[in-house]
């Protein structure tokens, strides 16, 4: 007769860290079936710029507060529309002040993404995946303020993929805040001047995208800098085959 070694206890606790994770996946269904989303979006801040504008200037610090909350909830639920955010905070706060307070909500919320994925599904997936994961997990281990650098510059994947991967892969919380924050500030900075930029737009009647921001020119810069993430990784390997060399090489009498 086989015996069941999972104590109720077990269970009881494995259901509990699934409790964050449904929560937020049911936020996430709110918001779409409100349709809360579809005012994230480049139209809804022109047909509604006085009205923000006149909000932030009777009542700045609450405005930057709402923003900020907005943009955390946004990143941390995965609803696209963190770029128009970005946009809108240029629009309403400035280059500056709007980078700053996107790089910091942005953090925020992908740390909430980041932690609830990592207590909620890591061990259902080291439990299902093969051994692919654990080499992944080693590089991040061995490079993974480098790897979240590259991650976090180079817009390749979407922002909630690169969200919950390092959370599968076993990077340590604090490697995944300091890559975040850092990583997101480039990217962040163009779209914010991008917003800033956007009142003088709007005026002539002009249209723009998000994904037209991008610019070959961004783009090739935002690569030169994950390159310059990926220098201590190649470094470490250079080193390493210099190392071996001369503990294998021949030895001279």
């Amino acid at each position: 007769m086989k015996r069941n070694d999972a104590r109720p206890s077990d269970k009881v606790f494995s259901a509990k860290r699934l409790i964050p994770a449904a929560i937020l996946v049911g936020a996430l269904v709110l918001v779409v079936l409100f349709g809360i989303d579809d005012y994230i979006s480049l139209d809804a801040l022109r047909d509604n710029r006085e009205w923000l504008l006149a909000q932030v200037a009777d009542h700045q610090l609450l405005s930057v507060l709402i923003f900020m909350v907005a943009y955390a909830a946004a990143v941390a639920l995965s609803v696209p529309g963190a770029t128009v955010l970005t946009i809108a905070g240029g629009f309403l706060f400035g280059q500056i002040p709007a980078t700053c307070y996107a790089v910091m909500a942005a953090t925020v919320g992908a740390t909430i993404v980041f932690v609830v994925a990592k207590g909620a599904l890591h061990d259902l997936l080291r439990a299902k995946a093969g051994p692919w994961l654990k080499r992944m997990e080693a590089g991040f281990a061995e490079n993974g303020l480098s790897y979240m650098l590259v991650l976090r510059l180079v817009p390749i994947f979407p922002f909630f993929v690169v969200n919950l991967v390092p959370a599968f892969l076993g990077v340590p919380l604090g490697t995944y805040v300091v890559g975040t924050f850092f990583g997101i500030i480039p990217g962040t900075f163009v779209y914010a001047s991008v917003g800033a930029g956007l009142g003088s737009i709007f005026e002539a009647g002009g249209d723009i995208s998000p994904a037209g921001v991008l610019t070959p020119e961004i783009i090739t810069a935002l690569v030169g800098l994950a390159l310059l993430a990926l220098l201590p990784i190649v470094y470490k390997k250079l080193a390493g085959k210099n190392l071996m060399g001369g503990k294998n090489g021949p030895r001279r009498q």
